[in-house]
């Protein structure tokens, strides 16, 4: 796994920044409609393909295989082989990863008092 120190040099670079404002970093990495999803899932104990493609919200393989990979790329994901032929792959937070959690839950704490239709459950 690589380093905190090296995972925040490839953050920092300028490849990921449109800005140097903090949210518009972050956003240039998490900020798509599926990238929170796929983070959400794994806070929730999935770590496989499949299991991310059954969530409610439909993702499609071509957009799930890229948001797995860009966040394997940023370091906030890393995946290990399960089973060689074929090669399939689990996926967990790494500790960077991991520090979205309160992210997702403020989301989750602004929504269920703003939308009140909304709902962590599926």
């Amino acid at each position: 796994m690589k380093s905190i120190r090296q995972l925040k040099q490839k953050l920092a670079s300028s490849s990921f920044k449109r800005s140097k404002c903090s949210v518009s970093c972050v956003l240039d990495i998490i900020g798509d409609k599926w990238t929170l999803l796929v983070i959400r899932d794994l806070l929730r104990g999935r770590t496989r393909y499949k299991e991310f493609l059954e969530s409610g919200e439909g993702i499609t393989t071509n957009i799930l295989a890229n948001r797995l990979q860009n966040l394997e790329q940023s370091g906030l994901i890393a995946k290990k082989s399960y089973q060689n032929n074929p090669i399939r792959y689990s996926y967990e937070l790494t500790s960077v990863g991991k520090d979205l959690k309160p992210v997702i839950f403020g989301m989750i704490d602004w929504a269920e008092k703003y939308i009140p239709a909304s709902t962590i459950k599926e």
